[in-house]
């Protein structure tokens, strides 16, 4: 790759925003479905949830796929079936119904997101990998907070009918958009993917230190984002909440683009992940020892965001970094996908419980580890690979 194919790379980023629009449509509005279907109680949540399950459960199987049908493929296909979804939804269906096709559009979701990052890592030269794989890596942030501004008040407006046939003529755009601009993939090289089983691909997925890498990474990065996008707000003084909850996620994805992709230039993906966790850790305690209260919690708690942003940024990058081909980067884009749901399902329950218990004094408890556990973890597959290289 000579040129980086900006164009294109936005082209792709854009359909990375009508996927994590397929989460995001529903989470911004899930308190105005209630009366849509009235006694549904827990099973409510299965709307929301259904999805992240079925990353979990299929992430890394839809890394081996897009790497076998190709990425093209997939993902024009995953856009078309993300459309018709999301139309049907606007019908709103019975909740059993309702809950059949968001775990079908999981797997519209779980195929975008890894073939779209495949894609991106192809279209640009090396030396702009990691600004173009850290513009992706703030695709979920941006979708959030765009379906919030203007998805929500078009609900209040005309219902949840409404948001979901936007979003549907917004994945047929993005489809129609890349079936015009998006070369043909080239096909992978013969038995570069070995045809094994569900169980011996994850093994084999999971034991690279370099496919496996920016996910093992990524896991602690979701476990503590989410968990503080929910949580932390609510624990500052009142006057600041409303503030914290919209200027965390941006904070985010100013310093990832910001911060991050300089960061990642000079010192490299991996680099910039670990300086993130540190920073992170140091924020945790500012923001403890904070109480709270004050600009002092409010600042402390913007660092947190922004530190975790380079964490972000600088695990997607490290999929074109440490990976090479297009297969084993799509295996690592679907172990990304695996467990960064496995962190955002999990993260914010447990944060949740220990704050329930210990008050805020448990943030430090629950983030410092997790921290620290993901520098040890980049540090031990970097020793791994420096051993595999020698």
């Amino acid at each position: 790759m000579e040129r980086t194919n900006w164009p294109l790379i936005a082209a792709l980023w854009f359909a990375g925003l009508t996927a994590a629009g397929q989460f995001a449509k529903i989470g911004v509005i899930f308190d105005l479905l209630r009366p849509v279907w009235p006694g549904a109680g827990v099973w409510l949540g299965l709307v929301v949830s259904v999805v992240g399950f079925v990353g979990i459960v299929f992430g890394t199987s839809a890394g081996i796929a897009v790497a076998r049908i190709g990425p093209r493929r997939m993902l024009l296909a995953a856009l078309a079936a993300g459309a018709v979804l999301s139309l049907a939804e606007s019908l709103m269906p019975p909740l059993p119904v309702m809950i059949a096709l968001r775990a079908l559009e999981g797997m519209s979701h779980l195929a975008i997101v890894v073939a779209a990052p495949v894609l991106i890592a192809a279209s640009a030269r090396p030396a702009d990998q990691p600004a173009a794989m850290t513009l992706w890596s703030t695709f979920f942030a941006v979708a959030f907070s765009l379906a919030a501004f203007l998805g929500r008040p078009l609900v209040l407006a005309h219902g949840p009918a409404a948001f979901m046939v936007t979003h549907a003529g917004l994945m047929a755009l993005a489809g129609g958009l890349l079936w015009a601009v998006l070369p043909p993939s080239a096909p992978p090289p013969p038995n570069a993917i070995a045809r094994v089983g569900v169980i011996e691909a994850h093994r084999r997925i999971y034991a690279s230190p370099r496919i496996a890498a920016p996910a093992l990474g990524f896991i602690f990065y979701t476990l503590m984002f989410v968990a503080f996008l929910t949580l932390l707000p609510d624990m500052i003084a009142p006057e600041w909440r409303y503030l914290t909850a919209t200027v965390m996620p941006l904070a985010s994805i100013v310093v990832s683009l910001s911060v991050g992709v300089p960061l990642t230039r000079r010192l490299g993906a991996v680099e910039t992940v670990r300086i993130g966790l540190a920073a992170g850790a140091l924020a945790l305690i500012a923001f403890t020892l904070s109480g709270g209260a004050g600009l002092p919690a409010l600042t402390s708690v913007m660092a947190v965001s922004g530190a975790l942003g380079l964490v972000q940024g600088g695990s997607f990058a490290a999929i074109s970094e440490l990976n090479q081909t297009g297969a084993a980067r799509a295996e690592a884009a679907g172990a990304i996908a695996q467990l960064g749901n496995v962190g955002t399902t999990l993260g914010t329950p447990v944060l949740l419980r220990m704050t329930d218990l210990w008050g805020l004094p448990a943030v430090l408890w629950f983030g410092l580890p997790l921290c620290l556990g993901g520098i040890a973890t980049h540090s031990w597959l970097a020793r791994r690979r420096a051993r595999l290289s020698a």
